[in-house]
C-alpha cells in the first residue's frame, strides 16, 4: 500500500517522534519511520492510529494511483510569496493539470495562516478572465507576486503589462510586463 504519511507529517511540521508520541497507545519514532518508508507493512489498524495522531482521516493517508497531487507553487509569508524550499504538494479531492496551490504561512488580506489557495494557471491570452481576482504571478529567480489584478494593458493574445494591487494595506501597486502565465485564485481551503 502506498501511503502519504510522510507528506502529511511534514505538512503539519511534525517529527517522527511527535507522531509516535501522539499515537494511542504511543509508539516509537523508528516504527513510524518504517511505516512511512514502507519497510514495514501498514495495516488498517496502524493507518487509523497514525491518522488519529495527525488529525486527518485514514483515507487522507492512502495514495490512490488515479488521484493527482496539487504542486505548491508558492508559500505566502511575512515578506510576500516565495518558492517552497523543497517540493510540496497538497492533495485535493479532484485535481486538474492546470491547478497549483499557495500555502498561507502568515495571514495577509483576507487570508489566514494555514489556508490553502488553489489557483488555475492561465496562458497570456486568458489573463482578462482574472480581472478583479487574486492572482499569483511568477517572477525571475523563483520569486512571485500575489495580489488583486486590477488592470491589463495588452490585446487578448499577449500578456502585456499587468497592474496588481498587493493585499497589504498601504503597499504600492506592481506593474509586471509579459509574464509567461498567471494563476487565478479559484478555491480557498480553510481548516476548521
Amino acid at each position: 500500500m502506498i501511503t502519504a504519511i510522510r507528506e502529511v507529517r511534514r505538512a503539519k511540521k511534525l517529527t517522527l517522534a511527535d507522531v509516535a508520541a501522539l499515537c494511542r497507545p504511543p509508539t516509537t519514532a523508528q516504527t513510524i519511520g518504517r511505516l512511512e518508508t514502507g519497510t514495514r507493512t501498514v495495516s488498517v489498524g496502524w493507518l487509523n492510529r497514525i491518522a488519529d495522531a495527525l488529525g486527518v482521516t485514514a483515507a487522507d493517508l492512502v495514495k490512490l494511483p488515479d488521484r493527482a497531487d496539487l504542486p505548491v507553487a508558492a508559500i505566502l509569508g511575512a515578506e510576500g510569496p516565495h518558492a517552497p524550499r523543497h517540493e510540496q504538494v497538497v492533495t485535493p479531492p479532484l485535481a486538474a493539470p492546470d491547478l497549483v496551490a499557495i500555502l498561507v504561512e502568515t495571514g495577509t488580506g483576507d487570508y489566514r495562516a494555514g489556508d490553502e489557495i488553489w489557483c488555475r494557471k492561465l496562458a497570456p491570452g486568458a489573463f482578462g478572465l482574472a480581472l478583479n481576482r487574486d492572482v499569483l504571478i511568477p517572477r525571475p529567480a523563483g520569486r512571485f507576486v500575489f495580489g488583486r489584478l486590477i488592470g491589463r494593458e495588452a490585446p487578448a493574445s499577449e500578456g502585456g503589462k499587468l497592474h496588481l494591487l498587493p493585499l497589504e494595506s498601504g503597499a504600492r501597486q506592481h506593474v509586471i510586463a509579459d509574464p509567461p502565465w498567471i494563476a487565478m485564485a479559484v478555491r480557498l481551503v480553510r481548516g476548521l
